[in-house]
């Protein structure tokens, strides 16, 4: 206990963040000093486990396969919003229609924004493409700092590639990394503050051992499969003699979730009985240059309109409850009608809008346009 001691730490209050850090490194040291010297490594302590774990029980995911920097930078810029196993048919379809830097560099808006349909949060699609147009012109950049100059690539993208790519020793620190280091460190403060993120990836830097990028890619896969949120797999973690937290499935500390405001949208989809009218929403915004129904008001009393299913569609900070409408119009009345066929084959309808758009379908294959009008009730 000598070290514990020797710093003044015991008898400090559990909450005073001016002495947690010096907590954590003095229970380190007490917990080397305590233990079986033949079951503790030295620094980097559980590098090495972690990195043989990691050989004997990572995925085979199709981005790992080798260490080509735009493989990398793609999938990690999908995955950042999408779960992995739900992500690699998306990175496959990616991949066959932009093999190379330069092919995603000069794809077309709505070829780009139906190549990303179903990941959602397109704005990192339109940056991906950014950046590579910069890439195609110019080059790849090879360090963490470089890389952190292209639109949409923050340090821990920026991290990653470096490290993976290019062998940069170099920190790629997302959700998975801040909960194995709270936990591993007992680190009872917000990790989504700016000095509590330095001072884990500092200890990050601290345990890394080469190759690094397989070091950063260990801890995220333990991040996912074992020290997951809520119920870890203490028992099955090659790290667990090393961590530190009491109750792990306390941490990470995280700030309290903002509530999400809400929205009533109601869309109208109108018909000629074989086509629907699509239209480009405007280039900022919410759903920027994508395809989507546009927004209006009907009368239930109105005679050969359609109720649609009701349902919720949850974005990042708000909530749409949406209500829709099939409107049958004359043929050539109105422009932009598309067939489904066309609208399959070409035109990114994100997720928000999907559930109109197939109970649409539904309908028009069904013949309904032109029945009598339609129940007062609007819900299925």
């Amino acid at each position: 206990m000598l070290a514990y001691r020797a710093c003044g730490c015991r008898g400090k209050p559990e909450g005073d963040s001016r002495h947690q850090k010096q907590r954590r490194d003095c229970m380190e040291t007490e917990r080397s000093m305590n233990a079986d010297p033949e079951t503790v490594n030295p620094a980097p302590g559980f590098a090495r486990p972690l990195m043989d774990w990691y050989q004997a029980h990572h995925r085979d995911l199709p981005f790992r396969r080798d260490r080509e920097p735009y493989h990398i930078w793609v999938s990690e810029i999908m995955a950042q919003q999408t779960r992995i196993e739900a992500m690699v048919q998306y990175y496959d379809r990616f991949m066959t229609l932009f093999p190379t830097v330069q092919d995603l560099a000069a794809a077309d808006e709505d070829t780009l924004h139906r190549a990303w349909q179903g990941l959602g949060y397109y704005s990192r699609v339109r940056n991906l493409q950014k950046a590579a147009q910069i890439v195609a012109r110019e080059r790849m950049p090879r360090s963490k700092k470089e890389l952190q100059t292209l639109p949409g690539i923050g340090p821990y993208t920026a991290g990653a590639i470096a490290s993976i790519s290019f062998g940069e020793k170099a920190a790629a620190v997302d959700g998975n990394v801040l909960r194995v280091f709270a936990r591993l460190y007992d680190i009872r403060e917000d990790v989504t503050k700016p000095a509590v993120k330095r001072e884990i990836e500092a200890r990050v830097l601290d345990a890394m051992i080469e190759p690094y990028g397989e070091f950063n890619q260990a801890i995220m896969e333990l991040g996912a499969l074992v020290c997951t949120p809520g119920t870890p797999d203490c028992a099955g973690c090659p790290v667990n003699q090393w961590c530190l937290a009491k109750d792990p499935a306390s941490l990470p500390v995280l700030p309290e979730k903002k509530r999400k405001t809400e929205e009533e949208k109601t869309f109208l989809i109108y018909t000629d009985g074989y086509r629907m009218h699509l239209e480009k929403r405007p280039a900022k915004g919410l759903l920027a240059g994508l395809y989507g129904f546009p927004e209006g008001e009907v009368s239930k009393d109105t005679t050969g309109i359609h109720p649609l299913p009701r349902y919720d569609h949850v974005f990042t900070h708000k909530i749409w409850h949406i209500a829709g409408w099939l409107v049958p119009v004359e043929q050539g009345a109105m422009a932009q009608m598309y067939t489904p066929e066309e609208i399959e084959a070409g035109m990114a309808v994100p997720t928000a809008f999907q559930p109109l758009y197939k109970a649409a379908c539904r309908l028009l294959a069904e013949g309904i346009i032109g029945r009598e009008r339609v129940s007062e009730n609007t819900q299925d």
